[in-house]
């Protein structure tokens, strides 16, 4: 290992309480872990986080045998140490109180109020460590008429908009609302949330301590995420943007042709790049046309366009037209597969999968960290771990609790 590679890591002196499960909360946990912060994963005995049973697949151990182990549970798990906590318990919640105490960030991502039940609610905590900085990520938010319920995924992907702009227009074969296929909602509401936490942190160090509540709603981040569309709307007459399919809503031609052996994506994102796309498919006379010869031109007469550019792509296969483009600076894809995508050269010389040791799988492959620091790159050293697999060591070097005392809180059910 070289020098630079064995320096600390950015948060390596953050200590992070992590009592959220499912997505958008680990999702945030596993970001501050890969930047080095210490993250106990507080679970429950027996059970453990939700996604731990959301399978098939489920990891295979180096016999090939099913394990218990979800593939889900480990996309954002790793980097953490897992300690089982039963809240309901007087003892859990005191063990609860006692980590926080002793940590830099708790993350939680409990329906509204039920935390401050069991005496662990913002104020509660606050009152142990003035310091903490407390994040809670629920589906609506501590305020407002809906924060009361409960929210997933996929009904804040319906809820925030975004599947009425997702999916084959109406009048179309397969027209309807289409969730997009990753939990998009839940990984953007993650993201903002490792960055409210790190800004947090860089203000209580700023000040010279204090804490901070931070409020996270997947609503919230899906209607931020609404981005282009959002403002298209907001900026426009207060007309509904209709489903449009694979097309761009402000760029043409920017969309899915099928080729002579499939399909590809062209995005033509330019006046330039579109004369160098007539040129490259030997038609410039498509430039100099009076409908197209602007984007804004392009967008109004999208319904000639789009015809005349599938009727060209159309001809000729998808490998060929890559290159074509390839060579003029024309932005195009293939519709690849995830088979396709950790084989493309592009993915493994990035480094986007790595393997690490688990105690069951043998070495796993996970996806890695898209952050790629040049002089202090990332280092992954924990893989995603068993259940409480963590609980007495924790509980020993965090705490200082002893054997005997750890025996007595598995005893009463607390662990």
């Amino acid at each position: 290992m070289n020098e630079s590679s064995a320096s600390p890591k950015p948060y390596s002196h953050i200590r992070v309480l992590d009592m959220s499960r499912v997505l958008a909360g680990p999702w945030a946990g596993q970001v501050m872990a890969d930047l080095g912060a210490e993250v106990i994963k507080v679970e429950r005995p027996g059970a453990g986080d939700d996604t731990r049973h959301w399978g098939p697949p489920f990891l295979k151990d180096e016999a090939g045998r099913t394990t218990a182990e979800a593939a889900y549970y480990m996309c954002a798990n790793r980097g953490k140490q897992s300690i089982t906590v039963d809240i309901s318990k007087p003892g859990g919640q005191t063990l609860i109180r006692a980590l926080a105490a002793k940590c830099d960030v708790l993350l939680e991502n409990y329906k509204v109020g039920d935390l401050a039940r069991y005496g662990l609610g913002y104020e509660d905590i606050k009152a142990v460590n003035p310091n903490l900085i407390y994040c809670s990520v629920t589906g609506f938010g501590q305020t407002g008429p809906s924060s009361h319920l409960t929210g997933y995924d996929f009904m804040i992907q319906a809820i925030g908009g975004l599947m009425s702009l997702t999916g084959r227009g109406d009048g179309e074969p397969g027209a309807g609302p289409m969730k997009v296929g990753v939990p998009v909602a839940d990984l953007v509401t993650g993201l903002y949330t490792a960055i409210a936490i790190q800004a947090a942190l860089a203000r209580r160090e700023r000040m010279g301590g204090g804490g901070e509540w931070i409020d996270m709603a997947l609503l919230d981040c899906q209607v931020a995420m609404l981005a282009n569309q959002g403002q298209n709307f907001l900026s426009g007459d207060g007309g509904l943007t209709p489903r449009m399919g694979n097309a761009h809503p402000n760029v043409a031609p920017y969309e899915v042709f099928p080729t002579q052996d499939g399909h590809m994506v062209l995005a033509v994102g330019t006046d330039y790049q579109f004369r160098k796309f007539c040129g490259a498919v030997d038609r410039p006379e498509l430039a100099l046309d009076a409908r197209f010869l602007t984007n804004p031109d392009r967008v109004r007469n999208r319904r000639d366009l789009s015809p005349l550019v599938g009727e060209i792509i159309a001809a000729k296969p998808t490998a060929q037209w890559l290159e074509v483009f390839g060579m003029v600076g024309v932005a195009c894809g293939p519709i690849n597969t995830l088979r396709d995508v950790y084989r493309h050269p592009q993915v493994v010389e990035r480094g986007m999968v790595f393997e690490m040791e688990h105690p069951l799988g043998g070495k796993v492959p996970l996806t890695a960290s898209p952050i790629h620091f040049r002089e202090h790159p990332i280092r992954y050293e924990v893989p995603p771990p068993l259940l409480g697999q963590h609980t007495r060591a924790v509980l020993g070097t965090v705490l200082g609790l002893d054997a005997v005392e750890i025996d007595r809180l598995a005893a009463e059910g607390a662990i």
